[in-house]
């Protein structure tokens, strides 16, 4: 299954706060932030939105889940 590797290349600050949610829930945080994540029509859309942000590309890596909910399942 297809992956969508994405990079945050521009900063958020000046950013509408709209745009500044979108890339909190896609986890880019930081500038130079590199995540996959599944491609999806939500994460596609959110993509698509703040697309003049970020650097976008397919890949075949699977995707691994991240944040506090992943790791607390884990333990």
């Amino acid at each position: 299954m297809a992956a969508l590797k994405v990079k945050l290349v521009k900063g958020k600050s000046g950013r509408t706060p709209q745009h500044r949610a979108t890339l909190l829930g896609l986890g880019l945080g930081k500038v130079g932030t590199e995540l996959i994540l599944p491609d999806n029509p939500a994460i596609r859309g959110m993509v698509n939105q703040v697309a003049y942000l970020l650097e976008v590309s397919e890949t075949q890596e699977p995707f691994k889940p991240f944040g506090k909910r992943a790791t607390k399942k884990k333990a």
